[in-house]
């Protein structure tokens, strides 16, 4: 297994009404970009589910420059029904990262101060994942 040091936090960047999932997104990452395979490692739907996308043994396509010792982790949704950054996640989805961040933190040994938002990251000038994770991280109690 590869070290991990980093959990990226991202979105899909779809409309309230879009319940896609690991299936669409590789889609839209194989045939729409050229790439090998889904760039996540996690997607976490609308329902909270959790599906499994690129294995987590595999460095993920998700945050260039980060992608060698990180998990990238998307949650579906972002975007309002005019086309811009929103914070519109489930509550379920929200308890599912919540769970989920604490395993990966556990088992990978990630410090608090790794868990980041793929905006958080140098040279990125995007909204992705429209949530402040550091805010979220301090206030979920």
């Amino acid at each position: 297994m590869r070290k991990i040091n980093r959990l990226v936090i991202h979105c899909a960047y779809t409309k309230p009404d879009m319940d896609i999932g690991v299936s669409t997104i590789r889609r839209w990452h194989t045939e729409d970009r050229g790439w090998r395979d889904i760039g996540y490692h996690i997607v976490i739907r609308r329902d909270g589910d959790i599906e499994m996308g690129r294995p987590l043994e595999e460095a993920g396509a998700h945050a260039k420059g980060f992608n060698a010792d990180s998990i990238g982790i998307c949650l579906v949704g972002g975007m309002s029904e005019a086309g811009e950054p929103e914070f519109n996640f489930s509550e379920s989805q929200m308890k599912t990262l919540g769970r989920l961040i604490d395993g990966l933190q556990t088992i990978f040994e990630v410090p608090t101060d790794h868990i980041v938002g793929h905006r958080d990251l140098p040279h990125v000038h995007k909204e992705c994942p429209c949530l402040d994770v550091k805010q979220w991280l301090n206030n979920r109690g």
